[in-house]
């Protein structure tokens, strides 16, 4: 059975960082280009960065550009977020999917706060 675990979550203070890590199992990661999103209770999720499916080619929302940095391990069967200079903003549960095609995981909470 499908399934993705994100994990890698906490509270941090503004500026520091965080690396966010995706298993998925039920499934092989390698044939899907990869995405982070995240979402705030009561909104909806936003993309956050993709991943093509052979770890090359790399896009990220405006708003954490520069910042983010999508990575994967498709021996593994991992996709991972490093998080650096982080901002209240980036505040939020985040999640990994392929495009949203599937079942959601429980996400991992991300808290910025001084």
């Amino acid at each position: 059975q499908l399934q993705l675990v994100e994990s890698g979550g906490g509270l941090v203070q503004p500026g520091q960082s965080l690396t966010l890590s995706c298993a998925a199992s039920g499934v092989a990661l390698s044939i899907y280009d990869m995405s982070w999103y995240r979402r705030t209770s009561g909104k909806e999720r936003e993309w956050v960065a993709t991943i093509e499916r052979s770890g090359g080619g790399r896009v990220y929302a405006d708003s954490v550009k520069g910042r983010f940095t999508i990575s994967r391990d498709n021996d593994k069967n991992m996709v991972y977020l490093q998080m650096r200079k982080l901002k209240p903003e980036d505040t939020d549960v985040y999640y990994c999917n392929a495009d949203r095609r599937w079942p959601w995981g429980q996400g991992t909470q991300v808290t910025v706060s001084a």
